[in-house]
């Protein structure tokens, strides 16, 4: 029996193998993955799922993908994951897990943070949110199962993470992803109406990037707050969820602030 048949979440198989062996060291930047027919039979899933991996790969920005045939045909590695620290602390959310309270008040934290400093005016150079921007693109596709949007809107708080420049914050963020992903997916159940928090949660991400953009610090500090605490709270309503009013501090607060506290 294949994977696909027992999981209708394949392709996530398929993810978690192509980013472990990012993450060893045994796929490199500028080298090829395996073709599709290759990686279906390696891991005993379909090749539907092995391109709808390749697809969250790609817009995650690990991977760029070409059609047709020759040296230039397939996918080739451009970026790696995280590293030790966010393997780590992955790891540690695998094998123990954290309470989802406390991902969301840690998320609160580190992402308003983010927020602030990317909307800073007075920063040196303008943040680079390219990578963000892609992954705000690719969730805009009706295609997408519920699943693989969510695997995107962990990939997009990260690629802010990663435009702030700080590393412990973005090492963080990324060893944290798999439990933002998690209690996501288990949310699922509780939201009545898909197409409509799916919409809510695109039209917030892009007013966070707008707020960056126009550099109105506090704009983006309150919407990556409320967009946080908003989908906590429609998910898991029986918990007591952290408070929609950001904690009172200077607008212009900067990493360093968070990090020395």
């Amino acid at each position: 029996m294949t994977i696909e048949a027992e999981s209708p979440r394949a392709w996530r198989a398929v993810l978690e193998h192509v980013e472990r062996r990012l993450l060893d060291g045994d796929l490199l930047p500028g080298e090829r993955l395996p073709g599709e027919r290759a990686l279906a039979a390696d891991l005993g899933v379909g090749r539907s799922s092995v391109r709808e991996a390749l697809r969250v790969l790609e817009a995650m920005g690990l991977i760029r993908t070409a059609s047709g045939s020759g040296p230039n045909a397939g996918a080739i590695i451009v970026a790696t994951p995280g590293g030790a620290m966010s393997a780590l602390m992955r790891l540690q959310v695998a094998a123990h897990g954290f309470p989802v309270a406390d991902i969301v008040r840690t998320r609160l934290i580190l992402e308003s943070a983010v927020a602030v400093e990317l909307a800073d005016a007075t920063s040196a150079a303008e943040p680079d949110l390219a990578a963000a921007e892609r992954l705000l693109d690719a969730m805009d596709s009706p295609d997408l199962a519920p699943a693989e949007f969510l695997a995107l809107d962990a990939a997009f708080h990260l690629a802010l993470a990663e435009a702030s420049g700080n590393q412990v914050v973005t090492a963080t963020m990324a060893g944290l992803r798999s439990g933002i992903e998690g209690y996501a997916l288990d949310g699922l159940a509780r939201i009545d109406d898909w197409r409509a928090t799916s919409a809510r949660l695109r039209s917030e991400h892009r007013g966070v990037v707008e707020a960056i953009r126009a550099a109105d610090a506090a704009s983006a500090r309150t919407r990556i707050h409320d967009h946080i605490s908003g989908y906590y709270a429609e998910t898991f309503p029986e918990s007591a969820a952290p408070s929609q009013t950001p904690p009172t501090r200077r607008p212009t607060a900067q990493l360093t602030d968070v990090v020395t506290a």
